[in-house]
């Protein structure tokens, strides 16, 4: 098992760390042109709801990411020092009140390109795991 790690200050302009941080893991683990995108999009989402609605920009806090590759797996932790939300109680995006908002969908996004996700630590920390194809 090996474990990676990224940690930076809640800010907007942390999101660009992640892909830098993504693409070494890439050519590390050879992670195919397919999940790439996947992966991406699952861990910008996470990291963007971390600094917006977990730490609330404040960047005093941090965001944590962990890359735990296992068994042909690499499972993400993106955590924040918030307070953490119920994942049970978001309201539907796909509602008819909610359709065309602008945002609001990026748990189900995640839920979508992750091939598992859990939220713990009442919220705070989301873990995705995505299966390789070879490592």
């Amino acid at each position: 098992m090996k474990i990676h790690k990224l940690v930076f200050k809640s800010e907007p302009d942390g999101i660009r760390l992640v892909k830098d941080w993504l693409d070494k893991l890439s050519v590390i683990y050879n992670i195919c042109d397919e999940l790439y995108p996947d992966i991406l999009i699952s861990l910008t989402e996470a990291v963007n709801n971390a600094i917006h609605h977990g730490n609330k920009c404040d960047a005093s806090k941090r965001i944590m990411l962990f890359c735990v590759v296992k068994k042909k797996k690499l499972k993400f932790k993106v955590m924040d020092e918030g307070k953490g939300f119920n994942e049970k109680k978001l309201p539907d995006p796909l509602s008819n009140e909610r359709i065309a908002l602008e945002n609001g969908r990026g748990v189900l996004i995640m839920k979508e390109l992750a091939h598992e996700i859990r939220f713990k630590k009442h919220g705070s920390m989301v873990e995705m795991t995505f299966k390789l194809k070879s490592i």
